[in-house]
């Protein structure tokens, strides 16, 4: 199973990033994606191979090519992750702000 460090490894590559937002617009053919992008369509393939394993990315096979589209399980893994610190960041400001006020009530 991968993990956020997976994610976010797969993500640290410009292409990789590149190629992961270009299907949050929808699903794509590796053709379809190369079309953007300054690599050939087997760079690319290797890219989505990366993706895939990082569990950002499924594929489905469609006639005679594969699709690619962001897997929502891998995002939710991803976001769970960040989502911590985000809880922890709020958190953080919840009681930052209520020293503060707590502070000012206590001058007046």
């Amino acid at each position: 199973m991968a993990t956020y460090i997976d994610a976010l490894s797969a993500l640290a590559d410009p292409t990789r990033r590149a190629i992961f937002e270009c299907l949050a617009d929808g699903p794509k053919a590796v053709g379809q994606l190369a079309e953007g992008l300054p690599v050939s369509r087997p760079a690319v393939s290797q890219h989505l191979r990366v993706l895939k394993e990082a569990g950002l990315v499924v594929d489905r096979a469609v006639g005679t090519r594969r699709l690619y589209q962001l897997n929502p399980a891998g995002l939710g893994t991803l976001r769970a992750w960040l989502d911590r610190f985000w809880d922890q960041a709020l958190a953080a400001f919840a009681a930052a702000a209520e020293s503060e006020s707590e502070s000012e009530q206590a001058d007046d």
